[in-house]
């Protein structure tokens, strides 16, 4: 050998070496860049970034006026269980009574007249007055929030399930070290042989090394780093706690906008039912849809997915788990998928706007944590406000059905929130989710005159704050066509139906909501005005200083007229609505608890008059259709017309808005008494049958508002002798100072005369005024013309005298 030669060996064994050297390092730095994210991922959870949302906390109280069926209902929806021992979060019907057991504690509910008629504690001798349930699971969701999963621990899921899953997916998981050679070597031999790539031999644990932690990718680098995450992931946890995590993780199908995640979501999205219930053919057909999930959806491929279902249930017969004749029978068994939704199906639209409120909160943090979300969602809420809004919108449909119109139909938002708390409890956006995702709660629409109490409420505190003129509900303003001009425009509005009232008090105006009447009060006390007091409730929408602004014709979304109708349900006091009471990692570290964010944004007094006002509205006014559809709490509200259908209202312990119109601007042609008022309705009765949304208690007046009687007709006090006289509120000093001068002893007593030549057959021909009196002429009984003479003389009163005709011009001077 040259040396030449030698020495080319030798460069040659270096380079190999350090190659072989190289790769060994970069191995190992890629292992243990590997090993360090899956660490990190497993410290955090395998699901961070994933938050599990629950409800308010519920409460049953004496007086709900619930059936035992309904509560019971209300429990399960709260993850409580039917059973006969002591465990908590269960319930058991008994002869004394339903009996819940609580983590608190235990108590007993009596019923009678489908209503809670009495609740005793644990020792069943101690009265107490309600029960509080632990918040109610909604949903998961995580990622963008287009992904959702009910996570489930290993001990939550049924034997059955995981013996289908390792039966159709990987037999020997519980025996393998993650990587099963002897799989791998079958599904090679079978790919070459039939020359094409069909079998898997991803064994369970490499399938979540892949889902969870690499990207799509087909790569060979892809394929390492998975097989060293598997070899970390089986050298790290047990296979319980792997198969738990791939439990929760496993994609199976698409419903609606969201993905399924999980064999949690998919039991109650094809089954509708908790996973620990699944029944061995349900479990076979979940675990069969892990291949492709897609092509194996029950909802669509009924047929495909049977056949699927009962080769899992042959494998699980091979592998023992089950008997010839179990296997037989499960065969046999119908699909059985649930055509409805599940539960939480229709809190979507609340949870897309508490999700935003989350990642708001915790900004860039959202995607390293895990943690259980606690909203101010009242479940019996909700679904009172989407079946009111399934029941109501049938009545719209018809009306616009019979116009035979073209086109989608109209769309509908709810939004209920305590306006003390501003917790929302029930928002819905839209008539159905899966077909449209947007929220017509925060959709900018005009609100037509559900606006006008702002207007109202700028011109009466303006008198507080010191304004040159001083209004109060029984002030006058005239009801007529007029032209308004401003900017060197004209505007020339008109009532409904081109109805005018002429001269009306402010709680008449507002009570028939009156366009003209109430643009000249905002003209008067000025729009800027008007929309300073709109800013101070919460509107933070465009408002332009034009006439149009005082009938509701710019844009506001519902939320906003929510948050500003706080103002007038809670004192004067606007608050901020939330949706989100406060955010808990699993290790319990609170992330974020609400603080009240409120201000006082009008005079309580100025505020108790509009709410005296606004009850009028309900109980006389353009409102009274709430009555009439048997509504009796206290309540206070506006209806609002626009292109679109309104109602804002509130009672002492709810305030609730509705919306109704079409997406694409159509005009609805349906005012809001008749498209968002019997939605209002039908929610509120609802709600009033719990007791915690239950008040008979009247608005209470707060200290500097009196009442006084006034003549609607002059806004003046009135006398005995006035024909119309109301009894109005007013902040103390406010109120009129002056008697009414218009009616008057003296007319009085020339009413009773008149109304006496009448029945003596007298007929008044001509009235003239004299210097000393008031003439009428009229014919006597014997048809001659006489003039009947009242005159006011000092200490006498008024009395009437009869002098002859010609005399009249000229009464006398003495009577």
């Amino acid at each position: 050998m040259t040396d030449r030669t030698r020495r080319i060996l030798n460069w040659t064994a270096l380079g190999l070496a350090s190659l072989i050297v190289a790769a060994a390092v970069t191995v190992i730095v890629v292992i243990h860049r590997l090993d360090g994210k899956v660490d990190a991922q497993l410290a955090a959870g395998p699901f961070a970034g994933t938050y599990n949302y629950y409800s308010a906390p519920v409460t049953i109280a004496e007086g709900d006026q619930t059936p035992s069926d309904e509560v019971v209902a209300i429990l399960r929806r709260h993850g409580y269980r039917e059973s006969s021992g002591n465990n908590p979060r269960s319930w058991q019907i008994t002869p004394a009574g339903l009996v819940v057991r609580t983590t608190a504690g235990t108590a007993t509910i009596r019923f009678a007249k489908d209503k809670v008629d009495a609740i005793s504690g644990p020792n069943s001798q101690k009265s107490v007055s309600q029960v509080q349930l632990e918040p109610a699971l909604l949903t998961n969701l995580s990622g963008d929030g287009r992904e959702k999963r009910v996570i489930l621990h290993f001990s939550d899921l049924p034997p059955v399930l995981v013996r289908a899953v390792v039966s159709i997916e990987d037999k020997r998981f519980f025996e393998h070290n993650g990587l099963d050679l002897l799989r791998v070597g079958k599904a090679a031999f079978v790919d070459l042989r039939d020359r094409r790539k069909e079998q898997g031999a991803s064994t369970i644990t490499m399938q979540l090394a892949r889902n969870l932690y690499l990207d799509p990718a087909k790569r060979w680098r892809r394929k390492l780093s998975e097989v060293l995450i598997t070899i970390h992931l089986e050298r790290t946890l047990s296979k319980e706690k792997i198969f738990e995590y791939y439990a929760n993780q496993v994609y199976l199908g698409h419903r609606g906008p969201f993905d399924v995640n999980g064999f949690g979501e998919a039991a109650r999205v094809y089954f509708n039912k908790d996973a620990a219930r699944l029944t061995l053919p349900e479990a076979a057909t979940l675990a069969g849809m892990i291949q492709r999930p897609s092509y194996f959806d029950p909802f669509r491929s009924p047929d495909r997915v049977i056949e699927r279902r009962n080769i899992v249930l042959e494998l699980m017969k091979q592998n023992g788990y089950i008997t010839p004749q179990q296997c037989e029978a499960a065969q046999a068994a119908p699909l059985g998928v649930h055509p409805g939704q599940p539960a939480a199906a229709s809190t979507q639209y609340f949870l897309d706007f508490a999700s935003d409120a989350v990642h708001r909160q915790l900004s860039d943090d959202v995607s390293h944590v895990a943690a259980n979300v606690y909203t101010t969602l009242d479940p019996r809420l909700q679904l009172a406000a989407e079946q009111a809004i399934e029941d109501g919108m049938k009545l719209v449909d018809n009306r616009v059905r019979k116009r035979k119109e073209r086109g989608a139909m109209p769309e509908a938002a709810l939004i209920a929130l305590d306006p003390h708390t501003g917790e929302i409890k029930a928002l819905v956006g839209g008539r159905n989710y899966a077909a449209s995702q947007l929220d017509r709660a925060l959709a900018k629409r005009p609100p037509g005159s559900v606006f006008k109490p702002f207007v109202y409420a700028a011109a009466m505190d303006s008198a507080v704050e010191g304004g040159p003129t001083l209004f109060y509900p029984a002030s006058l303003v005239d009801d007529e066509p007029t032209t308004f001009r401003y900017a060197r425009q004209t505007y020339s509005p008109g009532n409904f139906r081109n109805e005018y009232m002429g001269e009306v008090t402010f709680r008449e105006a507002l009570m028939h909501s009156l366009n003209v009447a109430t643009i000249k009060v905002a003209q008067e006390v000025g729009f800027d005005r008007v929309i300073a007091i709109a800013r101070r409730a919460g509107i933070t929408s465009d408002l332009q200083p034009t006439p149009a602004v005082a009938i509701g014709a710019y844009g506001v979304t519902p939320l906003e007229i929510a948050r500003a109708y706080t103002m007038f349900a809670n004192d004067g006091i606007r608050v901020q609505p939330h949706s989100i009471d406060s955010i808990v990692q699993h290790d319990g570290t609170e992330l974020y608890h609400a603080e009240p964010d409120s201000r006082l944004a009008l005079d309580p007094r100025v505020n108790f008059l509009m709410v005296s006002m606004m009850e009028d509205v309900i109980n006389h006014g353009t409102a009274a259709g709430v009555r009439g559809m048997g509504f009796k709490l206290p309540a206070a509200g506006k209806t609002g017309t626009s292109h679109d259908g309104w109602f804002a209202g509130f009672t002492p312990r709810l305030l609730c808005i509705v919306w109704v119109g079409f997406d694409d601007y159509r005009d609805l042609d349906l005012e809001g008494a008749h498209s968002a008022l019997p939605i209002w309705a039908e929610f509120m009765k609802s709600a009033a049958r719990f007791a915690a949304y239950r008040d008979t208690q009247t608005f209470k007046a707060p200290a500097g508002v009196v009442k006084a009687t006034v003549d609607p007709t002059t806004g003046m006090l009135a006398t005995p002798y006035c024909p119309r006289q109301e009894t109005d509120y007013f902040v103390d000093g406010s109120q009129p100072a002056e008697k009414c001068t218009v009616h008057t002893e003296e007319q009085q007593v020339a009413e009773a005369d008149g109304q006496q030549a009448q029945q003596s057959g007298e007929t008044a021909t001509e009235l003239v005024t004299a210097t000393h009196g008031t003439a009428d002429r009229a014919a006597d009984p014997a048809g001659n013309e006489t003039t009947f003479m009242r005159v006011r003389t000092a200490g006498e009163g008024t009395r009437r005298i009869i002098v002859p005709a010609q005399n009249a011009a000229d009464p006398p001077d003495q009577p």
